[in-house]
């Protein structure tokens, strides 16, 4: 099973990742996806609700799913209009004090302003939810881990098509990555004054 490693970042801050909730599950596959993310996104409903008690960033990083066009609120219709699994992000949608990236690939890092967000908000721990586990949560964490970033991930707090998918992904982030996979509900969140990011 997991187990935690404690890894230095390069900065004292904290951010929470929330990779790919909002979905339009239009891929094969969606409806095994969908299932096992309706009890990972209350977990993830809960942790980000203590993030933004403990006053840490909350950043939606999603894929723009081919729409070069769209903006984050464009997303967002879209994935309300249009999403067989809408239920699983209702009570994760973004709130005015959020921020919101669009991701052309799997990880949140590739071809994005991520990096340079989590600099200016001096981060140096991301915590990563999201769909899928095996996926885009895999390949954001190597690349956080790949920029020192210390990394947490809540392990009940993702999800991939099936449960051994989602925990081989995450005994692979351990094995690694040497990252800190925890219930979400265990992630201690340090106290901290949001400075808004330019």
């Amino acid at each position: 099973m997991w187990s935690k490693h404690q890894i230095r970042g390069r900065r004292p801050g904290w951010a929470l990742l929330l990779i790919d909730w909002i979905n339009d599950f239009a891929f094969e596959g969606a409806e095994s996806l969908i299932e096992a993310a309706r009890p990972a996104a209350k977990a993830a409903a809960r942790l980000k609700a203590r993030a933004v008690e403990a006053g840490v960033p909350c950043i939606y990083v999603n894929d723009n799913f081919g729409r070069w066009r769209s903006s984050f609120q464009d997303m967002i219709t879209h994935c309300k209009e249009h999403s067989c699994g809408a239920d699983v992000f209702a009570d994760l949608l973004p709130q005015e004090r959020d921020y919101f990236i669009l991701k052309p690939r799997h990880s949140a890092f590739f071809h994005t302003p991520l990096e340079l967000l989590l600099d200016d908000l001096e981060v140096g721990t991301v915590v990563l939810t999201g769909l899928a586990g095996n996926i885009c949560v895999l390949f954001t964490a190597h690349d956080a881990h790949m920029r020192d970033f210390r990394v947490v991930v809540a392990g009940d707090a993702t999800a991939s098509n099936s449960v051994a998918q989602n925990d081989f992904a995450l005994q692979e982030l351990v094995d690694v990555v040497r990252a800190d996979v925890q219930p979400a509900d265990e992630i201690e969140f340090p106290q901290r004054e949001r400075t808004p990011a330019g």
